[in-house]
C-alpha cells in the first residue's frame, strides 16, 4: 500500500495507558503545511482540540489531526466500564496530503505516496490510541497493539472488501463518498476532497453519518 510511515501515526501514550495532552496544543506545525486543514464544519458547536502533526521522511509536514467534542483521557472503553464509553463523545478528524511518490529535498531518496488508503490506516490505527482492553495484563499489551494495527493495515490496503461499507458526507458542501467500517471500537471513515487532500476521521458515541467536514479557516481557533 502506497502510504506514510508507520512510525510517526501512532499518538503518543504514557506507560500506564494514560493519554499524553502535552504533545498538542500547538498550531506551530500545523502551520507549516503546505495543504488545507479540514474538521468538521459549522454544524459542530462543540469543543475543538490539536492532535498532532506527522512528518515524512524529508520533515515536511505530511499529515495530522484535529479532535471534536470530549476530549478521551484514557485509552480504554472498558476501562471504567460501558459508563465511561458512553461518555466519550469524540471524532478526529486526520487530513493527509494527497502526493506521488518524489524524491527527498536531499535527492537522497524516494517519498512513498500517499493515499486515501493512507487516510483510512492512519485514523485506524487514531482509533486505536484511544483504546484498550483493560482486562489484559501489561504484558500483553504490545503484541495487541501490533495485531491490532496490522490488522488496520490490511483493512485499509482494500478499501473494495466487504469490512467497507460507503457513505456520503458532506465536505466543503459537496457530497462526497467516503470508505466507511465499524469495529467494537469505534467508526473510521476515509475518502477524498477537491482540495488535494485526503481525509480520515475516527470516533465514538457520535454517529458518523450526521457528520460534515469543512477546511479550517483558522488552525489556532483549535487551540487549546
Amino acid at each position: 500500500m502506497e502510504t506514510t510511515s508507520r512510525a510517526v501515526a501512532q499518538a503518543p501514550a504514557a506507560e500506564d495507558g494514560q493519554h499524553v495532552p502535552s504533545v498538542r496544543r500547538t498550531a506551530d506545525g500545523y502551520l507549516r503545511a503546505p495543504f488545507p486543514w479540514y474538521g468538521l464544519d459549522e454544524a459542530f458547536t462543540g469543543p475543538r482540540w490539536l492532535m498532532q502533526v506527522g512528518l515524512a521522511a524529508d520533515g515536511a509536514v505530511e499529515h495530522g489531526s484535529v479532535g471534536h467534542g470530549d476530549e478521551p483521557s484514557v485509552r480504554s472503553e472498558y476501562t471504567a466500564g460501558a459508563d465511561q464509553e458512553s461518555k466519550e463523545k469524540f471524532a478526529v478528524v486526520v487530513t493527509v496530503a494527497a502526493n506521488p511518490v518524489r524524491r527527498s529535498a536531499d535527492g537522497t531518496g524516494l517519498l512513498e505516496a500517499t493515499s486515501v488508503s493512507s487516510a483510512a490506516w492512519l485514523a485506524g490505527v487514531g482509533l486505536l490510541s484511544f483504546t484498550w482492553p483493560g482486562q489484559m495484563d501489561h504484558s500483553l499489551r504490545d503484541d495487541w497493539l501490533e495485531q491490532q494495527t496490522e490488522t488496520a493495515w490490511v483493512l485499509a490496503d482494500d478499501l473494495e472488501g466487504a469490512d467497507w461499507s460507503t457513505l456520503s458526507l458532506p465536505v466543503d458542501g459537496v457530497p462526497t463518498p467516503f470508505h466507511y467500517r465499524e469495529s467494537e471500537f469505534g467508526w473510521v471513515l476515509a475518502g477524498s476532497t477537491r482540495a488535494g487532500v485526503h481525509v480520515g476521521a475516527y470516533g465514538r458515541g457520535m454517529s458518523a453519518y450526521g457528520l460534515g467536514f469543512a477546511a479550517v479557516k483558522d488552525i489556532a481557533s483549535y487551540e487549546g
